[in-house]
């Protein structure tokens, strides 16, 4: 199954990308035929939770997805993700891996910027105290912006002539220069709608040019802020700042380290852990819930379980969970992901062959506004379609919009119309 759009990690050394990374895509807990894969170095599969259709149906039971993992009606599905590296100021000009960091970059739908909000690493990654994590927000904004308006006024003048000499729009001419950045027309048009600039191109001041630059950024990179290391007594401060300075709605509080420590200790034995939430229970917590067995947990010792305490404290009850779940969450929902559910039977909702009794396989996951065509492409490609079906059977025609619990469960029939 298609596995796109792409999500792109990035941060400064020692904010805790990797770890990020790591809490993200390791599946060691799921119960699915998904393992944790590394597609190159740099890329990996993470999962994202959603609400799966077999519990709208009272089919949580007979749920089987073919990749990720389907538990009482919460489903884990894989998403693609890449470690963008290199980031560092400057990193438009080249310095550090700068030119790798922006020819990765491209290849993104939507961004995590993973933020060291504890203050104990400056721009560069090295220890400190009392550094201000907001500037790194600021920066790779910069960045983005400097390395793609440098491009663009570079050649503005050839840009200009072009464009007034073969009579072309203004969409026409930038996605010219913004394909390379991974851009489509339709994101261009998007930008320019939104700023609703009255001058023709040919007139665009400098300034012009830098909020087009900035609106194609909004549009094309998406970011979720994942302020990590909230479980550092310097953190709330800094938390409280840039809270101030950034939409809210793109702002999610994590600790990746934490996530990792208990899902490793879950995978031993030691704790039961659900996922994405603040429920945490040891043998000692199960025995005086009344299991003279302690739900067959190992024993912690006096560091672990002092550790599991703080973590409680520090993070679990204070902030909801560790947040790492919330963070792919966040970035699906500022692409407006839907997850679309391919069945081959509308009846028993099921995938494989007659004698399978498993249902919704498979899940997709597509962008917002798609049309039921555009997921039958996506899904079918080029192989005719006949007609399509929803649940029991009824016909759905091709321009209907899919979103949640409408038109999200379909059954592409292929031949001829």
């Amino acid at each position: 199954m298609p596995r796109d759009p792409l999500i792109g990690l990035v941060g400064k050394p020692s904010a805790g990308k990797s770890s990020t990374l790591n809490s993200l895509t390791d599946a060691s807990s799921k119960v699915g035929n998904f393992p944790f894969t590394t597609i190159d170095p740099q890329r990996a599969i993470g999962y994202l939770q959603i609400d799966c259709a077999c519990a709208r149906f009272g089919l949580t039971d007979k749920c089987k997805p073919n990749y990720g993992s389907c538990v009482n009606g919460r489903r884990s599905v894989p998403i693609e993700l890449l470690d963008v590296a290199g980031l560092v100021p400057g990193a438009h000009q080249g310095k550090g891996l700068g030119n790798k960091f922006l020819d990765d970059l491209r290849h993104a739908d939507a961004l995590i910027h993973v933020v060291d909000v504890s203050g104990t690493t400056d721009a560069e990654g090295k220890n400190t105290r009392g550094y201000d994590p907001s500037v790194d927000i600021a920066w790779l904004r910069s960045e983005i912006v400097a390395w793609i308006k440098g491009n663009l006024m570079e050649k503005w003048g050839s840009i200009k002539r072009r464009h007034i000499a073969v009579k072309a729009t203004a969409v026409e001419t930038l996605q010219g220069q913004f394909s390379g950045y991974g851009s489509t027309s339709s994101v261009v048009a998007r930008t320019l709608d939104k700023l609703a600039l009255k001058e023709p191109l040919e007139e665009w001041t400098e300034e012009t040019v830098h909020r087009v630059v900035n609106a194609f950024i909004d549009e094309k990179f998406p970011t979720v802020i994942a302020l990590n290391k909230i479980d550092h007594p310097d953190a709330d401060k800094n938390v409280a700042k840039i809270a101030k300075m950034q939409d809210p709605n793109t702002i999610v509080l994590c600790s990746a380290i934490s996530e990792i420590f208990l899902r490793k200790m879950a995978k031993q034995g030691y704790i039961r852990y659900t996922e994405g939430s603040e429920f945490v229970d040891t043998r000692e917590d199960l025995i005086a819930d009344g299991d003279p067995d302690g739900g067959g947990l190992k024993e912690l010792d006096e560091k672990n379980r002092n550790r599991i305490e703080n973590l409680k404290d520090m993070v679990l009850y204070r902030f909801g969970s560790t947040g790492v779940n919330q963070v792919l969450s966040k970035a699906a929902e500022i692409l407006g992901l839907t997850p679309v559910f391919p069945v081959r039977n509308t009846t028993s909702f099921g995938s494989g062959a007659s004698e399978t009794k498993a249902v919704f396989r498979d899940c997709v996951l597509v962008k917002k506004n798609s049309t039921v065509a555009d997921v039958g492409r996506k899904i079918m490609g080029d192989a005719p379609i006949a007609y399509i079906e929803g649940p029991g059977g009824i016909r759905v025609a091709e321009d209907q919009i899919v979103s949640v619990g409408k038109n999200d469960v379909l059954s592409f029939k292929i031949g001829r119309a």
